[in-house]
């Protein structure tokens, strides 16, 4: 159920509240939802906005061509005229039939082809944040960093994310052909046959070396999404690991576009006995300091967090902690960049304003908002290394685990 909240709680609601109450991730999907209307005070003229009413009054009576003139579309064109002059990508007008067409955040499933998209905040152009495991996206080929070119023929350029969204979810069953280009350039279009997308936490499974040996003594752990089943599957994930006395533990964060702010810092207080998690910076300068509490579950367990495009808002947060500390490593490539806070303001039109009310720093005070954060061991993955499966960033991850525990044995 829709209502006007501070923090979303999954990075799993159409054009609406992704990635720890921010937009860095809207999941491709259609389902169905209510709201609760919040109604501001009408501007007067004195304040600006009463010349829209006569330009639209001017226009009616002695624009040449009257068939040109449609009232939704001049209203539309003002609302994104005046969002567009913020230069903010993360805040965006959702349309009463983008609202009405939510996630089910109870359920975590949603029809669609199982994929995060954002705007890039310098190019404005449309890209896939992630594909979820196992998703029709993932084995269709989109990989993070994707730029959307097309959907079903038509060119996504100027698009915005919600309009990108509104096109490519559907029911199940139903395909969408998406043109898409690389990093490396290259074009391509592929047909997707949308599904039933259930919301994935937390993943294991067995690794091997670059030379094809299994890893004994590392854990390897892919974490797609902060909610609180996520929290909650970490957290005996982490418990069993520590117990079995494994000297290593991978933490895969390359798909994870986010989601909510409580279920990141509880996370993050895992690996962390104490410290700033997170500082948020509100318009008007004041602080909000996010704290670890003492007593984590992984504590002393040497961590890598392999990162990328698709780290992005809660990925950035949590890796941003763990490094600052000395508690990880960062593996892989630079990630996303989001790293402001959102919240939802319901409109009387049945639509409504998602809006960026805050900024985040890291514990070193650096601003993750459109610079991302660089790893400490930067790793590519080429077209090559995709086409062969090969992941090198993973190999990196061990290869530099195997060298710390065994600098750590007496």
């Amino acid at each position: 159920m829709w209502k006007a909240i501070k923090w979303a709680t999954a990075s799993l609601m159409v054009a609406l509240v992704i990635a720890l109450a921010g937009v860095s991730g809207w999941a491709l999907g259609d389902s169905g939802g209510s709201s609760t209307v919040i109604t501001r005070p009408a501007q007067n003229a004195s304040q600006g906005y009463g010349i829209l009413d006569e330009i639209a009054a001017i226009l009616e009576e002695d624009f040449v061509n009257p068939d040109a003139l449609d009232a939704d579309v001049q209203r539309r064109g003002a609302i994104d005229g005046v969002i567009a002059s913020l230069g903010d990508p993360h805040t965006v007008y959702i349309s009463p039939e983008d609202f009405a067409l939510g996630v089910d955040i109870i359920s975590g499933a949603f029809e669609g082809i199982g994929a995060q998209v954002d705007q890039d905040p310098v190019t404005g152009e449309i890209v896939i944040v992630a594909p979820f495991r196992d998703s029709p996206a993932e084995k269709a080929g989109i990989v993070p960093g994707d730029v959307l070119v097309s959907v079903d023929g038509e060119s996504a350029s100027g698009w915005t994310v919600a309009e990108a969204v509104k096109r490519i979810r559907g029911p199940e069953g139903t395909e969408v052909t998406i043109g898409i280009r690389s990093s490396s350039g290259d074009e391509k279009e592929v047909t997707i046959v949308r599904a039933t997308i259930v919301v994935p936490t937390v993943f294991t499974r067995d690794i091997e070396d670059e030379s094809g040996n299994p890893v004994e003594n590392l854990v390897y752990l892919e974490l797609q999404q902060f909610t609180d089943q996520a929290v909650e599957d970490l957290r005996d994930q982490l418990e069993s690991i520590v117990d079995s006395g494994a000297e290593g533990i991978i933490l895969d964060l390359r798909r994870n576009p986010g989601g909510g702010l409580d279920a990141t810092v509880n996370i993050a207080d895992m690996f962390l006995n104490e410290g700033v998690i997170i500082t948020q910076v509100d318009r008007d300068g004041s602080e909000t300091v996010y704290e670890a509490k003492a007593g984590g579950e992984a504590l002393e367990i040497p961590v890598v967090l392999l990162v990328g495009p698709g780290s992005a808002s809660g990925s950035e947060v949590l890796a941003a902690a763990l490094r600052d500390h000395g508690r990880a490593k960062l593996v892989g490539e630079t990630t996303f960049g989001k790293g402001s806070v959102n919240h939802i303001r319901n409109l009387s039109d049945g639509g409504a304003l998602y809006v960026t009310i805050a900024r985040w720093r890291t514990p070193n005070g650096e601003l993750i908002e459109g610079v991302g954060l660089q790893p400490d061991l930067p790793i590519t993955l080429t077209p090559e290394d995709l086409e062969a499966e090969r992941d090198v960033q993973l190999f990196a991850a061990i290869d530099f685990l195997q060298g710390d525990t065994q600098a750590q044995q007496p």
